[in-house]
């Protein structure tokens, strides 16, 4: 475990840290304003930090620091020390669908229009990105019609350039043959520069100067000309009605916001320029701890405007949850743009109501990943299967009970179980237990009194000793505790003990460097790190620790509101009910002073004062 640096050695300015293991890998990369202030934060008493930082912290040996000129800096620094190391501890972007961009190769001598995917290139014009891949390829496909600009490759174009013939495109008009000499430098400049300005938005001035340039050629009586114009003028309202309006046509706005739970969330923005949706994305974020919404919110902000949109920058972002340090973000933001940025909650009318569609479409990809990932039987008959193969188990192991332990100095010392099956959480067969036979701190005989009664409690359903059958009743196929060599050989001994050790395979995930032991084998088993059954263990693992650690808070909560509290002579459960709601909490209650306990005209003086005097002493 990390000891605490010199607070003199932390310099006070921005920067980036990075929190190694023992190892010297990067577990963790933050940013700060101060970064003094920031990392001596982190070495307070354990039971005041969240639980995942808890975990951070006693897998980390040593911090680093990386000075830097401001935020800004300090941020573009985080993302890519991020990038880098992609660090366990850290809320990770899990954006592994390539959405396709509407591109227009401006810098080509005959600008090719086309769908494209991947990294971005200098020069070219992106507009999108999609989510829906069959709708932008119907549009393109009505764009053609409009602006026949050509969508071949330059090698093809070369080719038929060579042999002076056009391809097919040309022949069911879809492209004018630039290839063949069909249509002039300053005729073909001219359809790009109308089709960038029709995916940009300005589609009003396009209709309006194809309806000039047909009624020219009907006065000109050039029927056939204008019939032609009327095609493309048709196309292109079509192809209009596609770009759906939300907004006045001189507005530029973003609209995002998320979905999440303990462990993942889903975000979802619309980009809207001239009024009008350019584009979209949605993307999944790990979280590696439990993140307040504000906090949330600004990584989902880091994430989406780290790398600049191809649309431009907005001049207003709508968010569902104001971001943690606002200033810093809107500043940012307008230093990137030139101009000022806002960040707002929308409150009411349009916006609120297209915040609800953006908030219907997280929630769909939420869904969507969910079910990808845990609703997919193939994915999760394959993770089984690894983890089957992996740990040379005799069967699939459709049942895993994983246990850890959580206590304060060997105070409030409980144990949690929590089940998996066919790779889901099981929640109704989550336990909880309080441990009774172990004075002191001891996690291997803690472990082994939890194991202990669990297993007893499956040789009672067994012999049918107990009448209704409970989770209790069945075995699992893995028997995984949360810990080392330790706490598995103190299963160990207790499934021997039990006669059971024959019959259900045993394991141990070991946080550092996540290993895994096996009964008998010297040697940890390194699972690759991007197996989805590592994930498995490392998703049962990881809420074991955050219902033993909830369930351990709930019991100090509860040990200290008694120790205040009770024995106070003529403060009953009632009165120490009322006493608690008049003042909000045990901890306030410590905070008054006798006056304000005096003014309570339904506790009696000598109570009163009692109350006061026991608090202080407390205090």
């Amino acid at each position: 475990m990390i000891s605490k640096p010199k607070s003199q050695l932390i310099p006070s300015t921005p920067g980036s840290y990075q929190f190694k293991d023992a190892f010297g890998r990067v577990i963790y990369v933050g940013k700060a304003k101060v970064l003094r202030s920031r990392i001596n934060s982190y070495f307070q008493p354990m039971d005041r930090l969240h639980a995942r930082t808890q975990q951070m912290i006693q897998e980390a040996e040593s911090v680093e620091w990386i000075q830097v000129q401001n935020e800004v800096e300090a941020l573009i620094l985080e993302h890519s020390l991020i990038q880098e190391h992609q660090p366990r501890f850290n809320v990770r972007l899990r954006d592994d669908k390539s959405y396709p961009f509407l591109t227009v190769t401006a810098s080509d001598e005959w600008p090719r229009v086309m769908l494209t995917r991947g990294k971005l290139k200098r020069g070219n014009r992106y507009f999108g990105p999609y989510v829906d891949v069959k709708a932008i390829r119907d549009t393109l496909d009505l764009l053609q019609k409009t602006f026949p600009l050509r969508t071949c490759t330059q090698n093809k174009y070369n080719r038929h350039q060579k042999l002076q013939k056009a391809c097919l495109e040309f022949h069911i008009k879809k492209c004018c043959g630039p290839c063949v000499g069909e249509i002039s430098e300053s005729d073909y400049a001219k359809l790009v520069a109308d089709l960038l300005r029709f995916l940009e938005g300005h589609t009003d001035e396009i209709v309006n100067d194809l309806i000039d340039q047909m009624d020219t050629a009907s006065k000109n009586q050039d029927f056939e000309k204008a019939a032609r114009i009327r095609d493309r003028l048709f196309n292109v309202q079509k192809a209009a009605e596609k770009q759906v309006m939300v907004g006045t046509r001189s507005e530029d706005f973003d609209v995002m916001t998320f979905v999440d739970d303990e462990f993942e969330a889903a975000a979802h923005a619309f980009f809207v320029r001239n009024g009008r949706v350019l584009g979209q994305r949605s993307f999944i974020l790990d979280k590696a701890e439990n993140l307040p919404v504000e906090i949330l919110q600004a990584r989902i902000i880091e994430k989406l405007y780290i790398k600049p949109n191809p649309l431009g920058s907005p001049k207003t972002i709508y968010v569902g949850v104001e971001p943690h340090d606002k200033d810093f973000y809107e500043t940012w933001l307008s230093q990137e743009r030139g101009s000022k940025v806002q960040i707002l909650v929308p409150k009411k009318g349009s916006k609120k109501t297209l915040m609800q569609t953006v908030s219907l479409n997280a929630e769909d990809a939420f869904k969507r990943h969910r079910l990808k990932r845990l609703g997919d039987h193939n994915s999760r008959s394959k993770a089984l299967s690894d983890l089957q193969r992996f740990l040379n188990l005799p069967h699939s192991p459709l049942r895993i009970e994983c246990y850890d332990m959580s206590h304060l100095q060997g105070t409030s010392y409980v144990g949690s179980m929590v089940v998996m099956e066919d790779a889901v959480l099981k929640k109704k067969d989550y336990r909880k237990f309080k441990i009774k036979t172990v004075d002191g701190n001891d996690d291997y005989a803690a472990m082994a009194e939890v194991v202990r009664r669990r297993l007893e409690n499956l040789l009672k359903e067994e012999s049918n000793e107990t009448k209704d059958p409970t989770s209790f009743s069945y075995p699992p196929q893995l028997l995984l505790v949360d810990g080392g060599k330790g706490q598995l050989s103190a299963t160990v001994a207790v499934l021997k003990e039990l006669d059971l050790f024959d019959r259900i395979p045993v394991a141990s995930l070991a946080k550092r460097n996540e290993e895994v032991f096996l009964p008998g084998r010297a040697e940890p088993i390194l699972i690759p790190r991007n197996s989805e059954s590592l994930y498995l263990l490392q998703r049962i693992r990881d809420e074991s620790h955050r219902f033993a650690i909830t369930y351990h808070r709930q019991l100090r909560k509860k040990a200290m509101r008694g120790s205040i509290l009770d024995d106070i002579p003529g403060l009953g459960p009632t009165r120490r009910s009322r006493l608690i709601e008049e003042f909000g909490s045990v901890q306030k209650i410590r905070q008054a002073n006798l006056v304000e306990l005096l003014e309570l005209s339904w506790l009696p003086e000598e109570v009163a004062i009692s109350v006061f005097q026991k608090c202080s002493k407390s205090n």
